[in-house]
């Protein structure tokens, strides 16, 4: 009989904020919820009673008013919570003290400690900086910043402001930055001299100058010292050292600018791989609302845990980890390489920080299971009680790799979202069992189902991702679409009134869900539609392969599935290795999923948060061009894949 990967404990169910949340819409509402699925049921039949409850339960700090919901049955167009009022910054900044709020470490080991007490400080002296330039509700700030407390603090300091916060991470080139910020027109910009990466330090400085000379609307940039102690900024046009900028402000208290629920707080930028950037605009209360409810009932966050998550400021995941703060958690932070000087960096950090949640990528931890580690046989982890994973569709081994060789007691979640929403539609359920290969359940308040090619929902098998009800973090829109038409074309237009996320997903039998990659990367050779998460997870469990790609190559008059592969180090692609690909497949996935061609390339691009890129691909294979290769970690992979020999046959 299959059993599940890991079940909490009686003992540990009793404990979690989602059972006191169970319990209290139990009493208020006079209905039983015995399981995650009934309340569930009961969030998404009750839209207004459960966004009002999680309101309330999670102690968001503004003014309610008298409405919760209006116009749901539109989407887009339905409003939450029309009457309030609230500040971001001030929800974030409302726990006080001498408790760590930000515990901080470099890849080179460079260490740093701030308390709540002291990042309160540090943003009432950044607020009332920005304040005294002028910055007013709705002015755009951005940061081009490492994964350090002052990214933080600065975005809670113009957010104090009603300010709209904007970053990508020091990583992105010239053109990368301008094709995002020149979109929003910042007044201030905030920055660093340099940052440390694999071991070697990088001046910012050189691109500083480029990037200002075509920011026109950049009054100040503000420049964080990181590589040196005081750094000669003096060739960068209006760049201020930060202890300068901050000079004559004192420490005190904020005037938080409470505004609607619906105000802008955040511009988030689509990868941008088919073109320049989306620029999503995200409101107050709706990243707000979506952080708490994802913190608190889904995490399981106390407060005082330590929350780790690996990312930089250019993925929506620091958008998200921000939002622990909130919720009375450590906020851990890292900046750098996860593989400098080797892959326990990120172990030794969480044992000897005591991390209780440590969130990454899937492709983190493939690349650990790739290179050997076991961090359960030489890290203490004994406090860690929750393991995240996004970006990517997380195997069914990779499952196995964190309950063998991380550790066997602990929640992993597999979260699902996007940079679309600033949260999840499907992910973690700390009160339910975990099963091999399987996102938990669908997120609380969030009507989440599959659809087929004619928009009509399956209980079983595969098709589109859609959310058939409205929730609070639908974007408020797209900068710079002033009649809405981009913005519900992204959407809204392939199912009127629905939300169609763009990921072919399947329900399981146990109620969670599998994503077998993003829809328009799906495969449909002979007419049949192949998630390339099907695929990879059949490939990359072969040793000699470190990772792979996938796409469809129109041929005559259909689509044949071509599969690259990178291989170890000195290794070569051979007829036997194919062979063993080849039959991997073919018993594990199907005679369908058989790639036409296996091909071994050098290098696989990717995007900054490490997404790799099939439409990319697709388009250097086809002969056509990929139109913002900036948005590219590794833009010179591209050129491996054009005009291949053994495409053309």
């Amino acid at each position: 009989m299959e059993k599940p990967l890991w079940e909490p404990s009686p003992e540990r169910v009793a404990a979690t904020n989602l059972r006191d949340f169970i319990g209290k819409i139990e009493r208020e509402h006079g209905v039983a919820l015995p399981d995650y699925a009934a309340l569930h049921r009961w969030s998404v039949d009750n839209l207004e009673a459960c966004w009002n409850a999680i309101w309330d339960f999670c102690g968001v700090v503004g003014e309610k008013g008298g409405r919760i919901l209006v116009d749901g049955d539109r989407m887009p167009g339905a409003k939450f919570f029309p009457d309030a009022r609230l500040n971001f910054a001030e929800n974030l900044l409302k726990h006080r003290g001498p408790e760590p709020a930000m515990i901080f470490r470099r890849e080179d080991g460079l260490q740093r400690h701030v308390s709540r007490d002291e990042a309160h400080a540090l943003a009432s002296r950044i607020s009332r900086a920005l304040k005294a330039l002028g910055v007013r509700p709705g002015d755009r700030i951005a940061g081009y910043l490492p994964n350090m407390p002052e990214s933080i603090i600065a975005m809670l300091g113009a957010t104090s402001l009603g300010a709209v916060w904007s970053s990508c991470s020091p990583d992105f080139g010239v053109q990368g930055v301008l094709d995002r910020f020149g979109q929003i027109e910042p007044r201030v910009l905030f920055t660093v001299d340099g940052y440390k990466y694999a071991g070697k330090g990088i001046d910012q400085r050189p691109k500083l100058k480029e990037i200002q000379a075509e920011l026109p609307t950049v009054e100040k940039v503000v420049v964080i010292p990181f590589l040196e102690d005081r750094p000669d900024v003096a060739g960068i046009p209006n760049a201020v050292l930060l202890d300068d900028f901050l000079r004559p402000f004192e420490a005190g208290e904020i005037e938080f600018e409470r505004v609607p629920f619906d105000h802008p707080l955040y511009i988030l930028f689509s990868s941008g791989t088919t073109g320049v950037p989306k620029c999503i605009v995200h409101s107050v209360g709706g990243a707000l609302l979506m952080n708490l409810k994802e913190h608190v009932l889904h995490t399981d966050e106390k407060p005082g845990d330590r929350l780790f998550y690996f990312t930089t400021l250019g993925w929506m995941m620091w958008n998200w980890l921000v939002g622990g703060l909130a919720a009375g958690s450590t906020l851990m932070l890292y900046d750098g390489s996860p593989f400098h000087p080797d892959g326990n960096v990120l172990w030794d950090y969480a044992a000897e920080e005591g991390f209780d949640i440590f969130g990454t990528s899937a492709k983190y931890i493939d690349s650990i299971r790739k290179a050997g580690l076991e961090p359960a046989k030489t890290h203490d982890l004994s406090r860690l009680k929750t393991i995240l994973s996004t970006g990517s569709p997380l195997v069914a081994e990779g499952f196995d790799y964190v309950y063998e060789h991380i550790k066997r007691d602990l929640h992993l979640a597999s979260i699902s979202g996007g940079t679309d929403l600033c949260g999840c539609f499907v992910g973690g359920n700390p009160i339910g069992p975990v099963w091999r290969g399987e996102i938990q359940a669908p997120s609380l308040a969030m009507k989440v189902e599959v659809f087929d090619e004619d928009g009509r929902p399956l209980e079983r098998g595969k098709g589109e991702l859609v959310c058939t009800r409205p929730f609070p973090s639908m974007p408020v829109g797209f900068w710079n679409d002033p009649d809405g038409s981009r913005y519900r074309a992204a959407y809204y237009e392939r199912f009127p009134n629905v939300w169609c996320h763009g990921d072919y997903a399947e329900w399981t039998p146990h109620g969670g869900m599998i994503i077998y990659g993003r829809s328009d990367a799906t495969l449909n050779p002979g007419g049949v539609r192949i998630g390339t998460a099907e695929i990879y997870r059949q490939v990359e469990q072969l040793e000699e392969v470190v990772e792979s790609i996938v796409i469809g190559q129109e041929w005559d008059g259909d689509t044949r599935v071509i599969l690259f592969v990178r291989l170890r180090d000195g290794l070569t692609l051979d007829q036997e290795l194919i062979d063993r690909i080849r039959k991997r497949i073919r018993e594990n996935a199907s005679p369908r999923h058989m790639p036409a061609k296996i091909i071994q390339i050098a290098d696989i691009p990717r995007t900054k948060s490490g997404k790799i890129v099939e439409l990319a691909v697709r388009d250097v294979v086809h002969g056509r061009p990929v139109k913002n290769k900036e948005a590219l970690d590794n833009p010179q992979a591209l050129e491996l894949y054009e005009n291949l020999p053994e495409l053309q046959s």
